[in-house]
Protein backbone atom coordinates (compact mmCIF):
# COMPACT_ATOMS: atom_id res chain seq x y z
CA UNK A 1 0.00 0.00 0.00
CA UNK A 2 1.23 3.57 -0.66
CA UNK A 3 0.04 5.55 2.33
CA UNK A 4 1.80 8.71 1.20
CA UNK A 5 -0.68 9.09 -1.65
CA UNK A 6 -3.53 9.70 0.77
CA UNK A 7 -4.86 13.23 0.75
CA UNK A 8 -3.39 15.29 3.58
CA UNK A 9 -5.05 18.58 2.72
CA UNK A 10 -8.00 19.72 4.82
CA UNK A 11 -9.78 23.06 4.66
CA UNK A 12 -9.03 25.38 7.59
CA UNK A 13 -9.36 28.96 8.64
CA UNK A 14 -5.65 29.82 8.76
CA UNK A 15 -4.59 33.33 7.88
CA UNK A 16 -3.12 33.59 4.42
CA UNK A 17 0.57 32.66 4.34
CA UNK A 18 0.53 30.71 7.64
CA UNK A 19 1.36 27.00 7.04
CA UNK A 20 -0.72 24.25 8.59
CA UNK A 21 0.91 22.00 11.20
CA UNK A 22 0.94 19.19 8.63
CA UNK A 23 3.06 21.35 6.31
CA UNK A 24 5.84 21.98 8.85
CA UNK A 25 9.16 20.25 8.31
CA UNK A 26 9.55 17.14 10.46
CA UNK A 27 12.35 16.86 13.03
CA UNK A 28 14.40 13.78 13.90
CA UNK A 29 12.59 13.60 17.25
CA UNK A 30 9.22 13.46 15.47
CA UNK A 31 10.46 10.68 13.17
CA UNK A 32 11.64 8.77 16.25
CA UNK A 33 8.19 9.19 17.86
CA UNK A 34 6.44 7.72 14.79
CA UNK A 35 8.98 4.87 14.58
CA UNK A 36 8.32 4.01 18.24
CA UNK A 37 4.56 3.81 17.59
CA UNK A 38 5.15 1.54 14.59
CA UNK A 39 7.46 -0.69 16.63
CA UNK A 40 4.81 -1.05 19.34
CA UNK A 41 2.16 -1.82 16.71
CA UNK A 42 4.35 -4.59 15.28
CA UNK A 43 4.85 -6.07 18.76
CA UNK A 44 1.08 -5.96 19.39
CA UNK A 45 0.33 -7.74 16.12
CA UNK A 46 -1.42 -4.76 14.54
CA UNK A 47 1.12 -4.68 11.69
CA UNK A 48 2.80 -7.47 9.80
CA UNK A 49 6.57 -7.44 9.41
CA UNK A 50 6.22 -6.34 5.77
CA UNK A 51 3.81 -3.53 6.69
CA UNK A 52 6.13 -2.39 9.47
CA UNK A 53 9.16 -2.35 7.17
CA UNK A 54 7.25 -0.44 4.48
CA UNK A 55 6.05 2.21 6.90
CA UNK A 56 9.43 2.68 8.58
CA UNK A 57 10.98 3.19 5.17
CA UNK A 58 8.34 5.83 4.45
CA UNK A 59 9.01 7.54 7.80
CA UNK A 60 12.68 7.89 6.90
CA UNK A 61 11.73 9.52 3.59
CA UNK A 62 9.04 11.83 5.03
CA UNK A 63 9.73 15.56 4.94
CA UNK A 64 6.76 17.08 6.77
CA UNK A 65 4.74 16.41 9.93
CA UNK A 66 1.70 15.59 7.80
CA UNK A 67 3.57 12.93 5.84
CA UNK A 68 4.63 11.31 9.11
CA UNK A 69 1.14 11.23 10.59
CA UNK A 70 -0.14 9.29 7.56
CA UNK A 71 1.78 6.20 8.68
CA UNK A 72 0.07 5.96 12.07
CA UNK A 73 -3.40 7.40 11.52
CA UNK A 74 -4.97 3.91 11.56
CA UNK A 75 -3.26 2.92 14.85
CA UNK A 76 -4.92 3.50 18.26
CA UNK A 77 -1.66 4.62 19.88
CA UNK A 78 -1.47 7.62 17.57
CA UNK A 79 -4.80 8.93 18.83
CA UNK A 80 -3.96 8.25 22.47
CA UNK A 81 -0.72 10.18 22.21
CA UNK A 82 -2.11 12.97 20.07
CA UNK A 83 -0.27 14.91 17.36
CA UNK A 84 3.40 15.77 17.55
CA UNK A 85 4.67 19.06 18.90
CA UNK A 86 3.67 22.13 16.92
CA UNK A 87 6.37 24.47 18.15
CA UNK A 88 9.49 24.84 15.96
CA UNK A 89 12.40 22.56 16.70
CA UNK A 90 15.44 24.14 18.33
CA UNK A 91 17.87 25.62 15.78
CA UNK A 92 20.90 23.54 14.87
CA UNK A 93 23.29 26.36 15.81
CA UNK A 94 23.21 29.16 18.39
CA UNK A 95 21.73 32.53 17.51
CA UNK A 96 24.34 34.91 16.12
CA UNK A 97 25.76 37.02 18.94
CA UNK A 98 24.10 35.01 21.71
CA UNK A 99 27.29 33.21 22.82
CA UNK A 100 30.45 35.10 23.90
CA UNK A 101 33.83 34.28 22.37
CA UNK A 102 35.52 33.82 25.75
CA UNK A 103 34.40 30.99 28.04
CA UNK A 104 32.55 31.61 31.29
CA UNK A 105 34.08 28.44 32.72
CA UNK A 106 37.06 26.21 31.88
CA UNK A 107 37.11 22.57 32.97
CA UNK A 108 40.56 21.06 32.41
CA UNK A 109 41.89 17.55 33.01
CA UNK A 110 45.49 16.75 32.00
CA UNK A 111 46.51 13.27 33.13
CA UNK A 112 43.75 13.68 35.73
CA UNK A 113 39.98 14.07 36.10
CA UNK A 114 37.73 17.11 36.55
CA UNK A 115 34.03 17.32 37.42
CA UNK A 116 31.32 19.99 37.37
CA UNK A 117 28.11 18.71 38.90
CA UNK A 118 25.39 19.46 41.43
CA UNK A 119 23.61 22.79 41.84
CA UNK A 120 25.90 25.08 39.85
CA UNK A 121 25.24 28.06 37.60
CA UNK A 122 25.89 27.29 33.93
CA UNK A 123 27.37 30.08 31.83
CA UNK A 124 26.71 30.65 28.15
CA UNK A 125 30.04 29.11 27.08
CA UNK A 126 31.84 26.26 28.85
CA UNK A 127 35.17 24.90 27.62
CA UNK A 128 36.18 21.34 28.50
CA UNK A 129 39.69 19.99 27.86
CA UNK A 130 40.51 16.32 28.49
CA UNK A 131 44.16 15.55 27.62
CA UNK A 132 44.98 12.01 28.69
CA UNK A 133 42.29 12.57 31.32
CA UNK A 134 38.53 12.68 31.86
CA UNK A 135 36.05 15.52 32.26
CA UNK A 136 32.48 15.16 33.53
CA UNK A 137 30.05 18.05 33.04
CA UNK A 138 26.70 17.35 34.65
CA UNK A 139 24.04 19.97 33.88
CA UNK A 140 21.16 17.86 35.21
CA UNK A 141 20.85 20.00 38.37
CA UNK A 142 22.43 23.20 37.04
CA UNK A 143 20.84 26.65 37.11
CA UNK A 144 20.31 28.01 33.60
CA UNK A 145 20.40 31.81 33.44
CA UNK A 146 20.56 31.72 29.64
CA UNK A 147 18.49 29.80 27.11
CA UNK A 148 21.45 28.94 24.88
CA UNK A 149 24.55 27.22 26.29
CA UNK A 150 27.58 25.99 24.34
CA UNK A 151 29.87 23.30 25.73
CA UNK A 152 33.07 23.36 23.67
CA UNK A 153 34.75 20.00 24.21
CA UNK A 154 38.23 18.82 23.28
CA UNK A 155 39.21 15.23 24.07
CA UNK A 156 42.74 14.15 23.10
CA UNK A 157 43.46 10.62 24.32
CA UNK A 158 40.80 11.41 26.92
CA UNK A 159 37.05 11.66 27.44
CA UNK A 160 34.45 14.36 27.98
CA UNK A 161 31.14 13.13 29.39
CA UNK A 162 28.20 15.58 29.36
CA UNK A 163 24.80 15.04 30.98
CA UNK A 164 21.77 17.31 30.60
CA UNK A 165 18.20 17.39 31.98
CA UNK A 166 15.80 15.38 29.87
CA UNK A 167 13.51 18.36 29.16
CA UNK A 168 16.08 20.57 27.40
CA UNK A 169 16.98 20.60 23.71
CA UNK A 170 20.37 19.10 22.86
CA UNK A 171 22.36 19.59 19.67
CA UNK A 172 25.76 18.35 18.49
CA UNK A 173 28.06 20.36 16.23
CA UNK A 174 31.47 18.68 16.56
CA UNK A 175 33.23 15.64 15.20
CA UNK A 176 35.83 12.95 15.80
CA UNK A 177 39.28 12.23 14.36
CA UNK A 178 40.04 8.60 15.08
CA UNK A 179 37.74 9.16 18.03
CA UNK A 180 34.08 9.13 19.02
CA UNK A 181 31.84 12.23 19.11
CA UNK A 182 28.28 11.22 20.07
CA UNK A 183 25.41 13.56 20.98
CA UNK A 184 21.90 12.20 21.63
CA UNK A 185 19.76 14.87 19.96
CA UNK A 186 16.82 16.09 22.08
CA UNK A 187 13.85 18.33 21.31
CA UNK A 188 12.18 19.81 24.37
CA UNK A 189 8.41 20.14 24.58
CA UNK A 190 8.84 23.64 26.05
CA UNK A 191 9.64 26.53 23.67
CA UNK A 192 11.42 28.37 26.52
CA UNK A 193 13.56 25.40 27.55
CA UNK A 194 17.36 25.76 27.46
CA UNK A 195 19.23 24.60 24.37
CA UNK A 196 22.61 22.96 24.98
CA UNK A 197 24.99 22.89 22.01
CA UNK A 198 27.93 20.49 22.24
CA UNK A 199 30.79 21.49 19.93
CA UNK A 200 34.44 20.51 19.58
CA UNK A 201 36.55 17.50 18.62
CA UNK A 202 37.48 14.07 19.85
CA UNK A 203 40.99 13.11 18.72
CA UNK A 204 41.79 9.54 19.67
CA UNK A 205 39.33 10.11 22.49
CA UNK A 206 35.61 10.46 23.10
CA UNK A 207 32.98 13.16 23.62
CA UNK A 208 29.53 11.98 24.66
CA UNK A 209 26.42 14.01 25.54
CA UNK A 210 23.07 12.53 26.56
CA UNK A 211 20.17 13.16 28.95
CA UNK A 212 20.11 12.01 32.54
CA UNK A 213 16.69 10.38 32.86
CA UNK A 214 14.52 11.63 35.70
CA UNK A 215 16.29 15.01 35.87
CA UNK A 216 14.41 18.06 34.57
CA UNK A 217 14.73 21.83 34.59
CA UNK A 218 11.95 22.65 37.02
CA UNK A 219 12.05 26.43 36.80
CA UNK A 220 11.29 26.98 33.11
CA UNK A 221 8.04 28.81 33.84
CA UNK A 222 9.74 30.85 36.57
CA UNK A 223 12.42 31.92 34.11
CA UNK A 224 9.79 32.95 31.59
CA UNK A 225 8.09 35.08 34.23
CA UNK A 226 11.40 36.68 35.23
CA UNK A 227 12.04 37.53 31.59
CA UNK A 228 8.61 39.19 31.34
CA UNK A 229 9.26 41.09 34.58
CA UNK A 230 12.64 42.36 33.33
CA UNK A 231 11.11 43.49 30.04
CA UNK A 232 8.31 45.25 31.91
CA UNK A 233 10.73 47.03 34.26
CA UNK A 234 12.86 48.12 31.32
CA UNK A 235 9.79 49.44 29.53
CA UNK A 236 8.75 51.39 32.65
CA UNK A 237 12.25 52.77 33.14
CA UNK A 238 12.95 51.01 36.47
Amino acid sequence: MDLQKQDLQKPDARPQGVPAVSELRASDAERDRIADILHDALAEGRLTADEHAERVEGVLRAKTVGELEVFIRDLPAAHRRGPGPVHPAAPRRPTAGAIPIDPDDNVVAVFSSAVRKGRWRAGRRIHAYAIFGSVEIDLSEALFDHQQVVVKSFAVFGSVDIRVPENVSLRGMGGGVLGSFEVATLDSGEPEAPIVYVDGWAVLGSVEARPRRGKVVADILDRVQRKVDRSLRKHLGH
